[in-house]
């Protein structure tokens, strides 16, 4: 909603207020002041836009998850890198199930901006590694099923990369 830029100038504001506050004597206003900073201060590192996106994917509501990330107007200046790289792994996501040509794209654009969390990472490896297999590339398939079974350390994509390894011995 707004630039990263704008929301690091409200955080500052409103820490400039609650110290003015702190000043008056007003430590309940002062308090309640730094704790809405926090807020603008969170939002800087995690985009609202994209937050509610995922909130739809996980609804399984792909209109709406698109709708949302399509408010997001220019993402290389109103986003910060990792936030660039959740934005186009939503994208994958979201145009995996009907252009897997487009989705690799997407997935590969996110992997290079990065993803702050090793499971996504998996998650968008083992993506890659389906469409790789899907277009016949056995052995790029392999070594992103390797990659993702690495980042994986939590065994939530386990049955998944079990099942597309059993697939892969079809081919």
């Amino acid at each position: 909603m707004f630039n990263k830029n704008i929301k690091l100038v409200l955080a500052g504001a409103v820490i400039g207020l609650a110290i003015w506050q702190f000043i008056e004597g007003n430590i309940g206003n002062g308090i309640m002041y730094i704790l809405l900073s926090l807020i603008f201060i969170f939002l800087y590192f995690k985009n609202e836009m994209i937050l509610l996106a995922f909130l739809r994917l996980r609804k399984q509501d792909f209109p709406g998850a698109k709708k949302w990330l399509d408010k997001i107007k220019n993402p290389e200046t109103a986003l910060t890198q990792k936030q660039q790289g959740y934005y186009w792994y939503l994208h994958g996501l979201m145009v995996s199930q009907t252009n897997i040509t487009q989705a690799e794209k997407f997935f590969k654009r996110a992997i290079k901006l990065g993803l702050a969390m090793d499971q996504d990472l998996a998650m968008a490896k083992l993506n890659l590694a389906g469409i790789a297999m899907t277009k016949r590339r056995k052995r790029e398939a392999t070594n992103l099923l390797a990659e993702a079974k690495k980042l994986d350390k939590h065994g939530m994509l386990k049955d998944q990369i079990k099942m597309m390894k059993q697939q892969m011995k079809k081919i």
